[in-house]
């Protein structure tokens, strides 16, 4: 199958929705399939081209630039011909479906919902099929509108991926009780409620270590907060880093305090390594600790809740290791090979539905010549 996977970037910089295109593309090139990424700027050029992963550049994110993107994609559509066309991001759907609309050589168009909390996110619906990275991001597209039939569910997966593969790990030591959550510094990340409920725990146990491994706008606020809070000492902000698995395993904790998330990749790479986790019970998040079965779930916005079960973990080394056990317990659905059979068949149910539409095509051509033909010979 020939497949051309769209995105506004492919830098490596954490982002998830470019993480699991990568990921995807790579795994679907070693299954066989001819793959393609078309995006403006690309820092996985080594590891795509190891792969005969194919990286051609496609602006689609510019002021007006919606006419340059569609004249840009039918000349890499010629180029690649694409049998599937899989918009990551909403510019790259439109694109596509604009592109075809317009004439582009016959493809199908899939698109996947990957940060359903934004409102842009509705033009998603263009797609042929719409991917949910989690039940929960489906059923929320399915309450803004789009059919439940269009919409098809694959949950993001990462374990065995050539992405984090490439990287060799260096152990750290932590110092600790080491409490670890791997996010963007974005106050919608929750990390603001993660230090009110740190500066809890720490009052109890002083020993106790809390690191940001991420970066984003709020960092001063985290830093502010901390001060407030008298933990700035214990607060390590370690900023972004590409393969937190490292500080995952040093962790006594892996902790994710999100107010929304899809279908965080974290969540698979801390159960990878074997944390303990607590993570806040919103979207897809239940669905990757297997509700609750996999790591400890609590409300959202509720330091206090979360300071309990950091608390909970931290008191207990047997109930520690539980948990840790818990968490590597039934990840296989997790793998990466996983999520590329599922998108394969989402592929597949695409392409069958464009075949039934030519064949149906051409039985009503066929019709008319034939009735053509019937009003000639009875003329």
């Amino acid at each position: 199958m020939r497949i051309l996977h769209l995105a506004n970037h492919a830098r490596d910089v954490g982002n998830g929705i470019v993480n699991v295109m990568v990921d995807l593309a790579v795994a679907q090139a070693q299954a066989g399939h001819e793959v393609t990424l078309a995006t403006e700027t690309c820092g996985f050029a080594p590891l795509l081209q190891a792969h005969g992963v194919r990286h051609m550049v496609l602006p689609q994110r510019r002021a007006l630039a919606l006419p340059a993107g569609v004249r840009g994609l039918r000349r890499v559509v010629d180029a690649v011909a694409p049998q599937i066309v899989h918009a990551h991001m909403v510019s790259g759907a439109l694109v596509a479906w604009s592109a075809r609309c317009l004439g582009a050589r016959g493809y199908g168009l899939v698109t996947t919902v990957h940060n359903e909390f934004q409102r842009s996110s509705n033009l998603m619906r263009l797609g042929d099929r719409v991917v949910a990275v989690s039940g929960a991001v489906g059923a929320r597209m399915a309450e803004r509108g789009i059919p439940a039939a269009r919409i098809r569910v694959v949950r993001n997966a990462t374990i065995g991926a050539a992405r984090l593969l490439r990287q060799a790990e260096s152990p750290l030591r932590l110092d600790g009780p080491a409490i670890v959550t791997v996010s963007g510094l974005y106050a919608r990340k929750g990390v603001l409620d993660l230090i009110e409920a740190f500066a809890m725990v720490h009052a109890r146990y002083p020993a106790a270590r809390l690191y940001l491994v991420g970066d984003g706008p709020d960092r001063g606020a985290c830093e502010r907060l901390a001060r407030e809070r008298g933990v700035a000492e214990a607060v390590r902000l370690v900023g972004f880093v590409s393969d937190p698995r490292p500080w995952m395993r040093a962790a006594d904790v892996f902790v994710l305090a999100s107010h929304s998330e899809s279908f965080p990749l974290v969540m698979a790479e801390a159960r990878e390594v074997g944390c303990a986790i607590v993570a806040t019970s919103v979207g897809g998040v239940p669905e990757a600790l297997e509700y609750g079965a996999a790591g400890m779930l609590v409300p959202a916005r509720r330091p206090a809740l979360l300071a309990e079960a950091l608390g909970t973990l931290l008191r207990d080394p047997v109930t520690l290791a539980v948990w840790r056990t818990r968490a590597r317990a039934g990840t296989e659905w997790l793998r990466v090979e996983r999520m590329q059979r599922d998108y394969d068949a989402v592929y597949d149910e695409v392409l069958a539905g464009l075949g039934a539409m030519d064949a149906e095509g051409e039985a009503s051509a066929a019709g008319e010549v034939g009735t053509d033909k019937g009003l000639v010979r009875h003329g």
